[in-house]
């Protein structure tokens, strides 16, 4: 099977690819702005020969494609909070650069990488299957810009009933291979436990769902192997994690060491959220089955971290 993935300099993009050499033989072609810096990393993990590298501009209907995936976005929310209003302008030029290729190329499936953020609000309660989504149109902030591109990416899928395009939304991810640098929870404790630092967190026990690469991998081949469909998926494990049982876990197997800071300055590019998962189970009716919960795949990630 060939599969195009654009974006393949992103993270959870190459988690992905590795993922594919270990457990299945499809042929790769890998685009990003960076060739190089992406050569180089397929040479760093021995795939040097085994997938194709291109730039964007190569991408186009002389290479048939049986699945485009789209990773091209922004992963970390201070990069977020730093290109702003662009991300409407990057969102649209490479999910259009797609819809092109889809118009002359119907049985070709789609998979856009979108985002929990989607629904909007401040996430009280995890989003179900009837949650609507909530946008305050007449206050709106630059935290709501990353949510809107990818409510109006999806928007534009639905709209396009003929074509076979399947949204995942990403709530929260982790990987080894992750840059802990990036501004997200699970970095953050990450980072302070690599350094030998107190974490400091805020007395909110909010409660999150972290998708891993083998649950990740699972999801997209259960995609790639269900029948064409347009429609979004919500990702999630077999239960979420409160965040001080993640912390009092990670505290109890590695040695971190946190504290509770009341006035302690979140990033929070995308807004706040306290029960940032999802009940929407509906990607078992394509077959999905997680494999592990969410407290046992971060700490499965993290033993393969050398401190």
């Amino acid at each position: 099977m060939k599969i195009a993935i654009l974006g393949a300099t992103s993270q959870i993009a190459q988690d992905l690819i590795l993922s594919f050499s270990k457990n299945a033989n499809h042929e790769l072609f890998l685009f990003g702005r960076n060739v190089e810096l992406l050569e180089k990393w397929i040479n760093n993990e021995n795939l040097s020969g085994k997938y194709q590298v291109q730039d964007y501009s190569e991408f186009g209907n002389h290479q048939k494609y049986d699945v485009i995936i789209n990773f091209v976005g922004i992963g970390d929310p201070e990069k977020s909070q730093e290109i702003g209003n662009n991300i409407f302008k990057i969102t649209e030029q490479y999910d259009e650069m797609v819809l092109e290729y889809l118009k002359c190329n119907k049985e070709t499936k789609y998979i856009f990488l979108s985002s929990g953020a989607v629904y909007g609000g401040d996430y009280k309660d995890p989003v179900k299957k009837d949650t609507l989504a909530t946008i305050n149109i007449n206050n709106l902030a630059t935290t709501d810009w990353y949510a809107i591109a990818k409510l109006y990416a999806e928007a534009r899928h639905r709209s396009l009933p003929d074509l076979s395009i399947v949204d995942i939304r990403v709530f929260n991810y982790f990987s080894h291979t992750q840059n802990i640098n990036a501004r997200f929870l699970i970095t953050d404790i990450v980072r302070a436990l690599k350094n030998g630092e107190v974490f400091k967190t805020s007395p909110d026990n909010v409660i999150r769902d972290f998708i891993t690469p083998p649950d990740f991998y699972n999801l997209i081949q259960a995609i790639i192997d269900y029948k064409p469909l347009n429609t979004a998926l919500d990702c999630y494990t077999k239960s979420p994690v409160e965040k001080f049982n993640l912390l009092s876990e990670i505290e109890s197997k590695f040695g971190l060491n946190y504290e509770v800071d009341e006035n302690l300055n979140v990033v929070n590019a995308t807004g706040a959220k306290f029960n940032y998962y999802s009940e929407n189970k509906i990607a078992k009716d394509i077959g999905y089955n997680p494999g592990s919960t969410s407290l046992e795949s971060i700490i499965r990630e993290i033993n393969f971290l050398e401190f």
